[in-house]
């Protein structure tokens, strides 16, 4: 299975040269321009450290990046001529990108999850872990792209602070043990770090549950700056980015009855403490 977007050897060929060249340009055309990272950041409304991730070439940029960055140097075109030729993210397979690109500028993000630990709330070692059972095997090479890819979108929800972040996990998930005592451990400790921050509500959906809106599969949902929403599902090797109103709002009606039916936000932390205490 695919974890979380993440690329293995099916995909397309990985490569970043057409994101450092892409970041290289928006450096050059910046400092032409006599801008510091942090004064561009200001003026198209990202951060400093997405604006160096970009130049760097360690990130996608967004659509919106590309938009306001043209606005602010001055219109020439090169820019969104440029991002058309843009490979995808090392560690992201190509079925995600869009999802991942939509992440970044969403005022909303929600996900329900019964397989897996979604990616923005993963740890290093429990990717490790779900690497190691991934088939075809995967090399070193590609098991460091796919946390670092991970660690690149969980900036997100310390440098999004106005951005609703919203996680309903089975308990299951935790109680699987996947890559041990340690790793459980560790993944429990970074989830109730997370939990705290207050654009975050993280819920479980208990083990035992007679009533569970969400036994069709997993739900993810983004809102747009512009109000409008988006769902995305995935499976084995694939993914779809889900558009359809009506569609989207059968998703939307379902996650909000599973906020009815999991615990409370300070009941999952209380359980959650509890299973850091059993192990």
């Amino acid at each position: 299975m695919v974890v979380d977007g993440a690329v293995g050897t099916g995909g397309e060929p990985e490569s970043s040269d057409s994101l450092r060249t892409f970041g290289a340009v928006v450096q050059a055309l910046r400092e032409h321009a006599g801008l510091s990272r942090e004064e561009f950041g200001e003026r198209v409304r990202f951060s400093k450290h997405t604006v160096a991730s970009v130049e760097l070439g360690r990130r996608m940029p967004d659509p919106t990046f590309v938009e306001r960055a043209e606005e602010v140097l001055g219109n020439t075109g090169a820019l969104r001529k440029a991002a058309g030729h843009l490979a995808r993210q090392p560690g992201l397979a190509a079925w995600f990108r869009q999802w991942a690109r939509l992440e970044t500028t969403a005022i909303a993000l929600y996900t329900y999850e019964c397989r897996m630990l979604p990616g923005l709330l993963q740890t290093e070692a429990y990717v490790q872990a779900l690497s190691a059972d991934q088939l075809p095997p995967l090399d070193d090479v590609q098991i460091e792209e796919r946390w670092a890819a991970r660690t690149e979108r969980q900036r997100l929800l310390r440098e999004r602070p106005n951005t609703a972040f919203g996680f309903i996990l089975e308990e299951h998930l935790f109680l699987r043990g996947t890559g041990g005592v340690e790793v459980t451990r560790e993944l429990i400790d970074h989830v109730l770090e997370i939990s705290q921050l207050r654009n975050v509500d993280v819920q479980v959906m208990p083990l035992v549950q007679a009533s569970h809106s969400g036994l069709q599969g997993p739900i993810r949902l983004s809102e747009t700056p512009e109000n409008r929403w988006f769902a995305y599902n995935e499976g084995q090797e694939s993914g779809q980015l889900i558009s359809d109103s009506k569609v989207v709002s059968v998703l939307q009606r379902r996650y909000a009855r599973m906020r009815s039916q999991a615990l409370t936000i300070q009941d999952s932390v209380s359980l959650l403490q509890r299973m850091r205490g059993d192990l």
